[in-house]
């Protein structure tokens, strides 16, 4: 087993929370444990104190004004864990649980919350011996935090909830002593401090971000190939076009583009007397389309890493003067716009890569058989799978309405205005299995297309990708189910098999460093 990664206090990259998703364990540098121990101090001092500090020695939300007597103070954190453990739904998926406990533990490392050591020696436990606390993946609106599914994961560091381990569904104290762990015993604030934050619905917009992108890198290959299976012209992927408009996206797309496609002997065979002057805009715009994509993916990209650096608990302590100040860092409104963001990608690259799926299809516009199938009539070939295609990009485009912008008052009007971040970013995983199937689609159409073009060849680089698209799924002679074959592909859609196609370089040139 590789030696844990550290994570460090407002200061971690995108590639530490790819490699948390996947497994990797972490230890918090040991920068962060002073901090902690510093913000432990002034909680307590704090707590011994008479001044009224919300959540420290008063109720929560619309209970602020109620004042906690001191000997309750442990059971007021004990009961704010237990009443709202009142999420719904299906259980979040292992990857969104290992990321949100280790973003509630670089959220901690700051020390401005005030924990004890040892609940963050927990949670470092916890996941690097596989303790997932089973959370419903259903019941926030993204403020004041993601109260309801933290309140699950907190409940197993008291040794109550639910967990999985080794495969197994237990009780959260079961799990824990399975695994030689300990629960903790809350101290002041410290169920507030697990519960306020928005870790999961980071945890779920940061899983989908890592999740699309190989797709949307084996969208541009597709795509190429697409320009080559329907005889088209990669002029519009000259870089003078887009170094005049200047957006970073829209040129980074266009280079790779045009490297795809160079050397392609169909591209040759049509460079002199092609009657057409223009091609669709499913095939010419696509710089424009999926580089503003890409310029979307980039931004969100650039907020989920700020957010998981920061501090979205509420109130704060700040061991230098001993204040705790109340706040509202717990709203999710960055990453309800960041996961809003992905889902109009998302939408878009669907949207773009359906249209060339039905131009494939269309004799007319390409000259090949229709529906991509010799003797079309007695055999329909991908007639229907390109019907699937606009099914898919249908409900994404349904999917993409902005979550942002919806809100609903909880807690008897104190918490008026949400951001329902966990529902923007919740939706953002099946819309990228969504475009992961109609890019397979079309990856399959650009590629029959291609032969039927024999002898004529594609570029050494599509070459990868025919073979790659044979290896499991042969090509359409007969009428057969095809529901097999798009799955096959997505497979190799969603695990980076077609995105490798592209060169680190490349790759890191529309992702950054370590996509």
């Amino acid at each position: 087993m590789s030696a844990p990664l550290e994570l460090r206090a407002g200061d971690n990259r995108l590639a530490l929370w790819r490699a948390v998703r996947g497994g990797a364990s972490v230890r918090l540098a040991p920068a962060c444990w002073p901090r902690i121990e510093a913000g432990h101090r002034a909680i307590r001092e704090a707590a011994a104190g008479e001044r009224a500090v919300y959540g420290l020695n008063t109720g929560f939300g619309k209970l602020a004004l109620l004042r906690i007597p001191a000997d309750r103070l442990a059971e007021l954190q004990v009961n704010l864990v237990r009443s709202h453990q009142a999420g719904v739904g299906e259980p979040l998926p292992a990857p969104v649980v290992r990321l949100a406990m280790a973003l509630k533990l670089a959220s901690l490392a700051h020390g401005a919350s005030g924990v004890q050591p040892a609940l963050c020696r927990l949670l470092e436990a916890m996941l690097d011996r596989g303790v997932l606390p089973v959370i419903p993946a259903q019941g926030s609106v993204g403020a004041s935090g993601d109260l309801a599914p933290l309140a699950h994961l907190a409940a197993v560091a008291i040794g109550e909830g639910e967990a999985w381990f080794e495969g197994e569904r237990l009780p959260g104290r079961a799990a824990l002593a399975r695994a030689g762990l300990a629960p903790v015993t809350l101290g002041p604030k410290e169920g507030l401090a697990l519960l306020n934050g928005t870790q999961i619905s980071t945890a779920l917009a940061l899983d989908a971000l890592f999740a699309l992108e190989p797709v949307l890198a084996a969208s541009l290959v597709v795509g190429a190939a697409s320009v080559d299976a329907a005889a088209g012209s990669d002029t519009p992927f000259d870089p003078r076009i887009h170094a005049l408009r200047g957006h970073p996206g829209q040129i980074a797309v266009a280079r790779i583009l045009r490297a795809l496609i160079a050397g392609s002997a169909i591209r040759r065979s049509h460079l002199e007397g092609d009657p057409r002057v223009q091609d669709p805009y499913s095939l010419r715009c696509q710089p424009q389309v999926l580089g503003a994509c890409l310029d979307l993916v980039r931004q969100a990209a650039s907020t989920l890493e700020r957010e998981a650096n920061g501090v979205s608990d509420n109130p704060l302590v700040f061991p230098e003067t001993g204040e705790v100040l109340s706040g509202g860092n717990f709203h999710a409104e960055p990453v309800a716009f960041a996961a809003d963001q992905l889902a109009l990608a998302i939408a878009e690259a669907g949207n773009i890569a359906q249209r060339r799926c039905a131009l494939l299809c269309d004799p007319v516009l390409t000259g090949l058989p229709a529906f991509l199938v010799r003797e079309p009539g007695l055999r329909s070939g991908f007639m229907v799978a390109e019907i699937a295609s606009a099914a898919l990009a249908s409900e994404n485009r349904q999917r993409a309405a902005p979550a942002s912008i919806d809100t609903i008052p909880t807690s008897i009007n104190q918490e008026d205005h949400v951001s329902m971040a966990t529902h923007a970013a919740r939706r953002l995983a099946p819309m990228v299995e969504n475009l992961a199937r109609i890019v397979a689609i079309e990856a399959s159409m650009a590629a029959q297309g291609i032969e039927l073009r024999a002898p004529l060849a594609t570029s050494p680089r599509l070459e990868r990708l025919l073979e790659a698209v044979r290896g499991v799924a042969p090509a359409l002679h007969e009428d057969r189910p095809l529901a097999p074959d798009i799955e096959a592909v997505a497979s190799l859609v969603r695990d980076g098999t077609l995105a490798a196609i592209l060169t680190a370089d490349e790759r890191a040139s529309l992702f950054g460093e370590g996509a």
